[in-house]
C-alpha cells in the first residue's frame, strides 16, 4: 500500500478511535448523569465557542483527543488550566469560576472521552494498544529517521525526543508524530503604515488574522487590511504526510517506541 492510501488508514485509526466507538450502555449512561450534564451546560456556554459543542474541536483544539484531559485524574490538570488559561495558546482564564462548576466540566470531559474511547473483544477501552500499533521495524524507522525523512535536522534522540515513549501513550505518540500540535506556528503582520506586530498565530482563514504578539496581547485584522508572513516550525510534518507509506509510518513509530 503505498502513499496514495496513507490518510485513508490513518482516518480510520481515528474514526474508529474518537467517532464510530463501540459503546456500551454503561458508557451511553454517562452522559445522563446530574454532574455531567450540569458540566455540559457549563462547558458550552464557557468553552464550546472554540472547542466545539462536543469538545472535538474549533478554533481551540480537540480535547477529546488532548493528552492532557486523557491524562487527568479529578481535575488535577484541568482545573489549572480552566482556571489560570494558558496566554501563549490563546486560551483565556477563568477566575470567578468556582470549583464545583470546573468539577461539572472535568466529568463531562471525561463523559466525552469514554463515549469516543475504543473497547476490544479485550475490553480495552483507551484506544490502540501497543501490540496492535507495534507492527514496524524499528532499525527500519530510524534508517527513515536520518535518512529519507530528514527528521534528524529538527529533532534528536538525546535532547527533544529523549524519553519521549514514556511521556505519551502509544495512540499519542503516534497522532502526535503524524499530526504534531500546531503550538509554534507564528505570523508577522504587516500594517499599510508600515507597523509590524509579531506573535503567535491563532487564526488565519479568507477573512482575518489573529494573533498573541508578544506582550501577550490579542490582535486580529481583516486580512485584505494586512500582509501576512507565516512561519511554521512543523511544515516538515506536514509535506511528510503527502511521502509516506504505510510501512514508513509503522517503521518511524516503532523507532519511536524504543526512545524510553
Amino acid at each position: 500500500m503505498r502513499a496514495t492510501s496513507t490518510h485513508s488508514l490513518h482516518l480510520f485509526y481515528f474514526v474508529c478511535i474518537f467517532a464510530f466507538a463501540i459503546r456500551s450502555p454503561a458508557q451511553t449512561d454517562l452522559m445522563k448523569h446530574e454532574n455531567v450534564q450540569r458540566g455540559q451546560a457549563d462547558y458550552r456556554q464557557s468553552c464550546a465557542i472554540c472547542h466545539g459543542t462536543e469538545a472535538m474541536g474549533g478554533v481551540g483544539p480537540n480535547l477529546v483527543q488532548s493528552s492532557l484531559v486523557r491524562h487527568d485524574e479529578h481535575g488535577d490538570l484541568i482545573a489549572p488550566v480552566i482556571q489560570d488559561g494558558r496566554a501563549d495558546k490563546g486560551m483565556p482564564a477563568f477566575p470567578l469560576m468556582n470549583s464545583a462548576e470546573i468539577s461539572d466540566i472535568v466529568a463531562f470531559l471525561h463523559a466525552r472521552v469514554a463515549l469516543a474511547s475504543v473497547v476490544s473483544s479485550e475490553g480495552l477501552a483507551n484506544g490502540y494498544s501497543l501490540q496492535q500499533l507495534l507492527t514496524g521495524n524499528a532499525e527500519a524507522g530510524k534508517q527513515y529517521f536520518y535518512g529519507a525523512g530528514k527528521c534528524m535536522t529538527c529533532h534528536s534522540r538525546t535532547e527533544d525526543l529523549a524519553g519521549i515513549a514514556k511521556k505519551y501513550s502509544p495512540a499519542d505518540l503516534e497522532a502526535r508524530f503524524l499530526y504534531p500540535p500546531r503550538d509554534s506556528v507564528t505570523a508577522m503582520v504587516s500594517l499599510n503604515s508600515g507597523k509590524q506586530f509579531h506573535g503567535k498565530l491563532l487564526h488565519l482563514d479568507a477573512f482575518y488574522v489573529a494573533i498573541l504578539d508578544q506582550d501577550g496581547w490579542y490582535r486580529s485584522w481583516p486580512l485584505q487590511q494586512v500582509k501576512v508572513q507565516v512561519h511554521d516550525p512543523l511544515a516538515g510534518h506536514l509535506q511528510l504526510l503527502s511521502k509516506y507509506t504505510d510501512k514508513d509510518i509503522h517503521d518511524v513509530f516503532a523507532y519511536l517506541e524504543t526512545l524510553k
